[in-house]
C-alpha cells in the first residue's frame, strides 16, 4: 500500500488531507504532537481532531512526534522507505503575534522542522512527492504599498492596477518587507522546500495560502479568522477587531479545495514550483462583511470591539491569483464559496461548544 506522511494531521489542513487521502486508498501516517494547545491554550487544541481520525480512519496511524526532533523523524521515514509515495507538511507554528512572545520556538518549528523532514524525505524516498503549506505572509507587508483605495465597507485595489481583477500573483517580491517574525520563519522555509527541489532535482511543491479555513478548524483569537469569528458569534464571546477600520480584506480559501490542489500537484508533480493558494476573487471578505454574514447565518448580534493598533505586518488588503495553478492543472476549480464555508464553520461550532 502507498504511504503518504501527514504532518500537523489533526489540524485543519493536516486532517483534510487524511480523510482525502484514505479516500484514495492510502496508508496514512500522520505526525502531531498538539503543539497548537501549547501556542494558544486548551480551545486551540487539535486532540478532539486526532481522536476522530484515529477512531473513523481504518487506514491511518499516528505518531505524537516533535517535527524538530530529527532522529525522530528520520526513523520514521525509514520505517516506512520507498513505500512513502507523499509527504504533506502542514505542521507550523501559524500566528505572526504569537511568533514574537518566543522567536526560537517559532523559527525551529517552522524551519528546522521543515529542514529536518526534507532531510528524512531526500535520504528515504526522494521519489516522493514533498508539499508544504506555506503563506501569504513570505510578502510580508508589500501588499500595503499597493494603491488601495477606502470603500464603505472594505479597502479595495484600484481598478486600474494589474492585481484587481484577479489578486496578486507569484511575481511579487519577498524581500526587504516587513514580515513579522512568522513570516520570517516561514519564508526560510518556503525557500529551503524549493532549494531541496532544484539542488537536489527532487519533487516538491509550496502552496502560499491566504487564509485557509473550514469546519475543522480549531479557531482561536491569534489563529482561525473565520472559525473564531463565528464561534464568537455563537458563544457571544467578545470579538476585537485590530486596526484598518475594520475593512481589511482576506480571501478565504475551504480546507478541501485546498488539499484538492495538493493531490492534482501530486499527480503531475513538478520541481520546486510555488503557488499562490487561496479564494481569490470567487470567495473574500472584509472583516465588517464578515461580521455581517455571521451574524446573518447565527441569527446572534455580534459583540466585538474595535482598537486602532493593527497587527505588525499585517496585509490591509490581500487576494490570492490562482491562475498559476490553474494553468498546470486546468481540471482544477473552486468547489466552495464564501457563504458554503461559514455554513459549514457555524454547523461545525454549534455541535462542539
Amino acid at each position: 500500500m502507498n504511504v503518504a506522511i501527514v504532518t500537523g494531521s489533526a489540524g485543519l489542513i493536516g486532517a483534510e488531507t487524511v480523510r482525502f487521502l484514505s479516500e484514495k486508498g492510502f496508508k496514512i501516517v500522520g505526525i502531531d504532537n498538539d503543539m497548537r494547545k501549547e501556542f494558544f491554550g486548551a480551545e486551540a487544541s487539535t486532540d478532539w481532531q486526532r481522536k476522530q481520525l484515529e477512531e473513523t480512519i481504518p487506514n491511518y496511524i499516528h505518531r505524537s512526534i516533535d517535527i524538530r526532533d530529527i532522529e525522530k523523524v528520520n526513523s520514521l521515514f525509514a520505517e516506512f522507505n520507498s513505500d512513502i509515495k507523499l509527504i504533506v507538511h502542514t505542521a507550523a507554528q501559524p500566528s505572526h503575534d504569537w511568533a514574537a512572545s518566543d522567536p526560537f520556538k517559532d523559527f525551529t518549528v517552522n524551519a528546522n522542522g521543515t529542514l529536518s523532514l526534507l532531510e528524512a524525505f531526500r535520504k528515504n524516498c526522494p521519489k516522493a512527492v514533498f508539499i508544504f503549506t506555506s503563506t501569504n505572509k513570505v510578502y510580508g507587508d508589500t501588499p500595503n504599498l499597493l494603491p488601495l483605495i477606502e470603500a464603505e465597507k472594505r479597502w479595495e485595489i484600484d481598478k486600474n492596477h494589474k492585481f484587481f481583477e484577479f489578486g496578486i500573483d507569484e511575481s511579487m517580491s519577498i524581500d526587504q518587507t516587513k514580515h513579522s517574525l512568522f513570516g520570517a520563519s516561514k519564508v526560510a522555509a518556503d525557500v529551503l522546500v524549493q532549494e531541496y527541489g532544484r539542488y537536489f532535482d527532487l519533487y516538491t511543491g509550496i502552496f502560499r495560502g491566504g487564509c485557509l479555513t473550514g469546519p475543522g478548524h480549531s479557531g482561536t483569537q491569534l489563529h482561525g479568522f473565520l472559525a473564531y469569528l463565528m464561534k464568537c458569534a455563537v458563544t457571544g464571546t467578545e470579538y476585537t477587531i485590530f486596526g484598518y477600520k475594520g475593512k481589511q480584506v482576506r480571501d478565504n480559501i475551504h480546507s478541501f479545495d485546498l488539499v484538492n490542489m495538493f493531490w492534482h500537484f501530486y499527480n503531475k508533480p513538478r520541481i520546486g514550483e510555488v503557488y499562490n493558494a487561496g479564494g481569490g476573487r470567487h470567495s473574500n471578505c472584509s472583516m465588517m462583511e464578515a461580521i455581517e454574514i455571521c451574524e446573518a447565518i447565527s441569527g446572534n448580534k455580534m459583540n466585538y470591539k474595535y482598537t486602532e493598533n493593527n497587527r505588525s505586518g499585517d496585509h490591509i488588503w490581500y487576494l490570492s491569483d490562482v491562475r498559476k495553478f490553474q494553468s498546470h492543472f486546468p481540471e482544477w476549480n473552486f468547489k466552495y464559496n464564501l457563504m458554503d464555508i461559514l455554513t459549514q464553520i457555524h454547523t461545525a461550532i454549534q455541535a462542539r461548544v
